[in-house]
């Protein structure tokens, strides 16, 4: 169920994603307008001009104007251009030329906008500052598509690299289409109230959506509460947002609603951010500038209960005095939707309550700070006053560095220095005037934290005082004697003039903003106009701080710490390693750690590798020919059961080693699970009859009940007692059931997969007096890993598989086992537009990883130091990531490939991914296993099926021994050998050739139910179209129905011995009057030898082969339907079933039923015959009368195949003499007067026995009578089971012997 609410989330993602960008992106669906070509010459501007004809407003792209294009007075990486656009733009792409008819172009440049033509922000793009490529002479135009598009009123273009042999020269165009929406300014003391129509929601679903800028890094930005304790709220802490949501706990604290998510970082940039927030039930989308983080809140509850009103900008004034604390916000809002409310507009035309504004304003106040970027290289000097006895200096900064230099002053007689030192800041003041004096303070912590901090520095005489962030207990002061004479001059963020006194840090990179000198804000817009101080390498008013961990790249738990370059991951203790966390430490199954020579013992496993599952321990329990993974539970063995009161049903809730998630991933992979019960009891009930309501019952995978007990099987409310027969009452199916006071036992395995493992088990009948028992629910054991073996053989150059696109954009590791004698092959392939990613065997010692995410193609390459096409198993694993590329062969050989510092990192794949070959690449011959990719396994066999040219599984054992696995049966390889797999199959045996069978006495018959009748409502496969039977049997009685296949319509098939020994098949598929026959009337068969029969069909086509004889085809008549609709049963020996029955089958051959064997019985895959005798698994088989095991159906035929000349079942033999002599074949001692003699006792034995019949049938007719209609009958039925058997068509359980013929 939670996938279908994932479903329905993602559903109403997308609907609301259309209704909420309404307000803001245009009707058009092609945003691509031509916007700067068509604007004003005074719209551009620039930092410099070359020369008049060179101005920027001849920057448009293919005109020839003035000297054909903008070009500045120096080169250098001060120049820009600016574009005004004329208000707010949405911008989807930009384009670049050189100018005109000259050498002066640029080959790389930035990208800047603005909302006011201040405070700009460099366009980001796989999480750097983004560096387009510009032109490579003065005609071409280079556009660029953005990654994703911008909203700006100005632009400014940073050339980078320039032309060689000329200038920087620049003609540009900028894409896309007008943007509007509604803004609102918040001042910090107003909130717009937005009130529901009822004082009480009960809300479903929510979809919210906002854009928002400030300056503060507190603050709330919407809340709603009600008084039962829900909430949600969203602001800003720590300028990061979070989002607050509880739907609702209890008063007992069981239930706790709480839910908390962050998102985003560094979100105080006075720059638009857009948030949406879409929750349907407990399924929440939460989406930050592109990043989306899916979730679902804590709790049970689905609806989030408000009381009145939902708020923007801050607390209710009604709020909680506990919330009281928080922050209003201070910024600007845009766009405000509230599940289809526009919130801006309303507010604009007063619908809302905004009378706590002192004044609202729909534009947006903007802020007058003006940041400064600093890089390894950059300083910025300001002058000060010089010889004064005091020095004043304050500003903010913002870093990730834990070290850099922030101010350094030389002094009169000596040096000042505040900078930063493993995240504190540090002052060190050196005096030189008569002697050497050194001060050092130092205070806060962690300050490299990308927020931004406030330092103010004070020095006089015989004073120091240093404070961050305004703080009073961060002060610290010092009372050391010195003599302070201001040197005139101040360098911030940087230091790198040869001097006899340097500072100790040299650089700083980061941002700073307000700074003061001598108590004055220093004016640096006038240092950018060139009026007041110098800089080198600061870009000023903006400030390009990156939050390198933000969408965090460290996966599983990894801790992500950052420089202003890069960041790093810290894998420790979260059972994942690499750059990102990303690979697991350790092995997918206990299979795997024991073809890696380990024993039994316990284990960390992780099924998924580098998926969202977590390792977790298991026991392994490790054999010559299996693997046990253990899952322990906490339930101790023969733990005591007592009720809590009258008629009271105890809970015993199991919880286990891993989580549940965790165990179905071990089920899922394994081919067989199986977890052993038991109940002691003594005066306690367990199930009850099948009929009855059980008294206790298990729940397990999925929360659903279950009834049935250790030792039998799904649908079936019985112990494994009542499934062998042996019960100790045996009027019960489970010892329990008796309820004697005695203690008895009901144990056995619970074998159904899909159902484990036992999370909680409900007993119910240990409130009486005396009653006691003793529950034992062992450990989860599961066998074999389907995944680990998982193969495919390639046997052309030109076969591949072919899977859906590879989804790896940031992060992607591949693994997998080859074997191969092949000297070279592409293992797998998957193609972008220019993107790709392949892995290839290049040389028979040499494996290639490469790809290209758009930097240009990368390739890593591992040797072995031995050759790789020996065909033996070899294991590869790739990986890459935004950090790195990693190529590994073996376990040993292994090569590293670090990710460029600046680029593109994201891996776009379009083609399906090809596994064994490409186009146009060498294909790969061999075997691929175990094919992983992101933590899934693809299945290569059920791929290989249907596939020309490659074979599931791998022809390793299985080549050289597959032929001796029979009749059908699967050789499955095995590390050291191969084993053949008989379970779909009818017969047993080392390679299934062993014939299961039966002898079946007077009266006995057996059924097999196919399914029930609501599933069979609700399922296409018991709607046939074609059908595969075959069996073999001996008798020598007749008449009898050998097979009979009923359904829940008039449709049936039956194959039936007439009184003169010879086959009849009948076909009754509706459209006919009577019953399509196909009778053989040329031979004996009930002659005590045993036959084969073959019948297959396929829609009008029947094909049948007897014994050895060739096939014959048989074709049902046009009028004859051809689907077999609803098949119900499956009958041997005779006819046990409700509703209508053909009358001839009853009349004619189901007295007194079939006696002989039959053997290899096999209908469309389904064995009844082996079910019953062989599985271990409660089967829907009901046996009526005694049958016991006997092979006596599949002994050596005595009568040897003829050939198509003298067939008499070929239709088209020239030699068609009929009726057939039998005596050509029979043996040498069987003359034909024994034949004659033989033929006319049969006759007078026929004549008795259909005497017989007639008087019996004149005795009872009274009671032959079949109804048609299932409906009717029960009121007059004789007794409770005959109302059962004509109410319940699924009717499968066990009718008494004493109960007479006429209740078929």
């Amino acid at each position: 169920m939670p996938c279908l609410g994932w479903r329905i989330a993602l559903l109403l993602w997308t609907l609301s994603r259309i209704r909420s960008s309404g307000a803001a992106l245009p009707a058009s669906p092609k945003c691509d307008e031509v916007l700067a070509t068509p604007l004003a010459h005074h719209a551009f501007s620039a930092s410099s001009v070359f020369a008049s004809g060179y101005a920027a407003g001849y920057a448009k792209l293919n005109r020839r104007g003035g000297a054909g294009g903008w070009s500045p007075l120096d080169n250098d990486h001060y120049q820009w251009l600016q574009v005004d656009l004329g208000g707010r733009k949405q911008i989807t792409a930009i384009a670049t030329q050189g100018r005109y008819s000259s050498s002066d172009w640029t080959t790389q440049y930035r990208l800047l906008y603005s909302d006011t033509g201040r405070n700009w922000k460099p366009y980001q793009q796989d999480g750097n500052i983004w560096a387009f490529l510009g032109n490579s002479n003065t005609e071409s135009v280079v556009r660029h598509e953005l990654q994703h598009a911008i909203v700006a009123h100005f632009l400014r273009f940073i050339p980078l690299k320039w032309s060689a042999e000329g200038r920087i020269g620049l003609r540009i165009d900028v894409y896309g289409c007008a943007y509007w929406g509604d803004v609102i300014n918040f001042d910090g003391q107003g909130v717009i109230s937005y009130r529901f129509k009822m004082k009480k929601m009960k809300i479903l679903k929510d979809v919210i959506s906002l854009k928002f800028k400030t300056l503060e890094s507190e603050g709330v930005i919407l809340h709603g509460e009600g008084q039962q304790g829900d909430y949600i709220t969203l602001e800003l802490r720590a300028a990061k947002l979070v989002l607050l949501i509880n739907l609702g706990s209890n008063q007992y604290g069981s239930i706790l609603g709480h839910t908390s998510v962050t998102s985003g970082s560094l979100l105080d940039d006075n720059h638009w951010h857009t948030v949406v927030i879409e929750r349907y039930r407990r399924n929440v989308n939460f989406t930050l500038d592109r990043h989306t983080q899916h979730f679902r809140t804590n709790g049970e509850f689905d609806h989030l209960d408000l009381d009145y009103e939902l708020t923007f900008g801050g607390m209710p004034f009604s709020g909680k005095p506990s919330s009281g604390s928080r922050k209003n916000f201070i910024g600007c809002m845009e766009s405000i939707n509230y599940n289809g409310d526009n919130i801006t507009d309303l507010a604009r035309r007063k619908k809302l309550d905004t009378s706590s504004f002192r004044n609202l304003t729909f534009s947006c106040v903007e802020s007058h700070t003006f940041p400064v970027f600093f890089n390894a290289t950059s300083f910025l000097r300001l002058p000060g006053r010089y010889g004064r006895d005091t020095a004043s200096v304050s500003l903010h900064f913002r870093t990730w560095n834990p070290s850099g230099l922030l101010l350094y002053s030389a002094l009169a007689d000596g040096t000042v220095e505040v900078g930063l030192t493993e995240g504190k800041v540090a002052v060190h003041i050196n005096v030189t005037q008569k002697k050497n004096t050194r001060i050092e303070i130092s205070s806060g912590s962690g300050l490299n934290d990308g927020q931004w901090h406030e330092v103010r520095f004070l020095a006089k005489e015989n004073f120091a005082l240093l404070t961050i962030d305004g703080d009073e207990a961060s002060a610290v002061r010092t009372n050391t004697p010195i003599q302070i004479k201001t040197g005139g001059t101040y360098y911030f963020g940087g230091y790198f003039m040869r001097s006899s006194s340097s500072p100790m840090q040299r650089s700083f990179q980061g941002c700073m903003q307000l700074i003061h000198v001598d108590d004055q804000l220093a004016d640096l817009r006038a240092v950018e106009q060139g009026r007041l101080g110098s800089f080198e390498n600061v870009s000023l008013d903006m400030c390009a701080i990156i939050d390198r961990c933000v969408p965090n790249h460290c996966e599983h738990g990894g801790r992500c710490s950052q420089s202003w370059d890069s960041f790093s991951c810290s894998c420790e203790g979260t059972g994942y390693a690499g750059a990102t966390c990303h690979t697991s430490v350790y092995e997918q199954s206990c299979e795997a750690y024991k073809h890696l020579g380990r024993t039994s013992d316990a284990y960390w496993i992780d099924p998924d590798g580098s998926g969202p599952l977590g390792p977790f321990k298991v026991q392994c329990s490790m054999t010559e020919d299996k693997v046990w993974s253990i899952v322990a539970n906490n339930l101790a063995a023969q733990s005591p059961v007592s009720s809590p009161g009258r008629d009271k049903r105890v809970v015993l809730q199991l919880n286990y080693s891993a989580s549940a998630e965790q165990v179905a991933a071990v089920t899922g992979g394994a081919e067989h699970c199986e977890q052993h019960v038991a109940y002691a009891c003594r005066s306690s009930r367990l199930l009850n009859t099948p009929d009855g309501t059980p008294y206790t019952w298990w729940v397990g995978r999925g929360n659903e009940k279950h009834y049935y007990w250790g030792g039998s099987g799904p649908g079936i409310q019985k112990c494994a007692c009542g499934i062998e027969r042996n019960c100790t009452d045996p009027k019960y199916y489970c010892n329990c059931d008796a309820d004697h006071r005695q203690w008895r036992e009901d144990s056995g395995a619970l074998k159904y997969k899909d159902h484990l493992p036992v999370i909680q088990v409900a007993v119910g009948d240990t409130s009486r007096a005396g009653s006691e028992a003793k529950l034992t629910v062992g450990p989860l054991r599961c066998q074999g890993d389907r995944s680990y073996w998982n193969a495919a053989a390639f046997t052309t150059p030109s076969s591949y598989l072919h899977f859906s696109t590879f989804q790896g954009e940031t992060s992607a590791d591949i693994s997998f086992y080859f074997k191969t004698s092949s000297p070279y092959g592409v293992f797998l392939e998957n193609l972008g537009n220019t993107d790709f990613i392949r892995l290839e065997l290049k040389s028979p010692t040499t494996v290639s990883f490469s790809f290209d995410v758009g930097n240009g193609p990368v390739e890593l390459v591992v040797r072995s130091p031995t050759p790789l096409d020996d065909d033996q198993w070899h294991r590869v694993s790739a990986e890459r990531n935004v950090k790195e590329a990693v190529l590994q062969l073996d376990q040993k050989n292994r090569e590293v490939r670090p990710a460029p510092p600046q680029g593109h990192t994201r891996l776009e794949l379009y083609s399906q991914l090809y596994v064994g070959a490409a186009g146009g690449q060498r294909g790969f011959l061999g075997c691929i296993r175990s094919l992983k990719m992101n933590g899934v396994t693809l299945d290569l066999e059920e791929r290989a099926k249907v596939t020309p040219g490659v074979k599931p599984g791998c022809s390793g054992h299985c080549s050289s021994f597959g032929t001796y696995c029979r009749n059908g049966g699967k050789c499955v390889e095995k590390y050291n050998g191969y084993s053949c797999d008989c379970s779909h199959t009818a017969f047993d045996g080392t390679f299934c050739t062993k014939d299961v069978g039966a002898f079946f006495e007077t009266g006995t018959f057996l059924r097999y139910n196919f399914m029930s009748e609501l599933a069979a409502a609700s399922s296409r496969e018991t709607n046939l179209t074609r059908e595969e039977l075959s069996f073999s049997f001996s008798t020598s009685s007749v008449p009898s129905i050998l097979v009979y296949i009923s359904s829940r319509t008039q449709d049936y098939l039956a194959v039936v011995l007439r009184q003169n020994g010879t086959l009849q098949i009948r076909y009754d598929l509706g459209g006919l009057r009577e019953p399509f026959t196909i009778n053989l009337d040329q031979r004996n068969m009930a002659n005590g030898q045993p036959h084969n029969v073959n019948i297959s069909r396929v829609e009008r086509t029947i094909q049948l082969q007897l014994d050895h004889y060739p096939p014959v085809n048989y074709s049902l008549p046009e009028a004859s339907d051809t689907q077999f609709n609803l098949i119900k049963a499956l009958f041997l020996g005779k006819v046990f079933e409700t509703g209508q029955i053909d009358p001839v089958l009853i009349e004619k051959y189901n007295t007194p039923g079939f006696v002989g064997c039959l053997s290899r019985v096999q209908f469309n895959g389904i064995a009844p015959l082996k079910l019953t005798l062989r599985s271990r698994v409660a089967a829907p088989v009901h046996v009526q009368g005694k049958l016991v095991e006997s092979n006596c159906g599949a002994t050596p035929l005595t009568i040897s195949p003829m050939s198509a000349a003298t067939d008499p079942w070929h239709l088209d033999s020239a030699r068609g003499d009929f009726p057939f002599n039998e005596e050509r074949v029979v043996p040498d001692g069987v003359n034909r007067n024994s034949a004659i003699i033989g033929g006319i006792i049969a006759v007078v034995i026929f004549t008795i026995l259909c005497t017989l019949v007639f008087l019996i049938r004149h005795m009872f007719r009274h009671k032959g009578t079949y109804h048609t209609n299932e409906a009717k009958g029960a009121e007059s039925a004789d007794n409770a089971d005959a109302a059962i058997i004509v109410n319940d068509p699924n009717f499968t359980e066990t009718i008494d012997e004493s109960k007479k013929e006429w209740f078929i």
